[in-house]
């Protein structure tokens, strides 16, 4: 057997061990993050640079809500990190109470949030159960 006929295999192994980091928390629990002294470990900090940098246009500064988009430091309260991952990365529209259709994006192709989507759901918890104030975090010293 020659080796070009194994090539489209080896590709296509590569393309789908690819789509497994941004879910890759799915198979076990939902990450955890950690606030000491209100300093918030590696990715946590790294949750709240990047949610500020994607996501608090619609959701405001700190999670805390838009008239565009809900405050995620409460929708999380009642939204488990399986259907987390899934909105975020197939986006969802719902109606409120106004009648007025209101659509999250997909980032589903946007490394920019699926690579740190972990780091981004520990900053959003720790916002959630209040042990985050908001503002920029201070880092836990290594």
């Amino acid at each position: 057997m020659t080796l070009v006929r194994f090539l489209p295999l080896a590709v296509a192994a590569l393309c789908i061990a690819s789509l497994g980091f941004a879910t890759q928390s799915l198979a076990g629990e939902a990450p955890k993050y950690t606030v000491k002294d209100g300093k918030v470990d590696k990715g946590t900090y790294n949750g709240y640079r990047r949610f500020h940098g994607t996501c608090h246009a619609c959701h405001g500064q700190d999670a805390m809500g838009s008239s565009f988009a809900p405050a995620l430091i409460e929708s999380l309260k009642s939204v488990d990190y399986e259907t987390f991952v899934k909105t975020v990365m197939e986006g969802r529209q719902v109606t409120d109470a106004t009648g007025a259709v209101k659509a999250m994006p997909a980032f589903g192709q946007d490394p920019n949030v699926t690579k740190h989507l972990d780091d981004i759901y520990r900053y959003l918890m720790a916002r959630a159960d209040g042990v985050l104030v908001p503002g920029r975090p201070k880092k836990i010293p290594n």
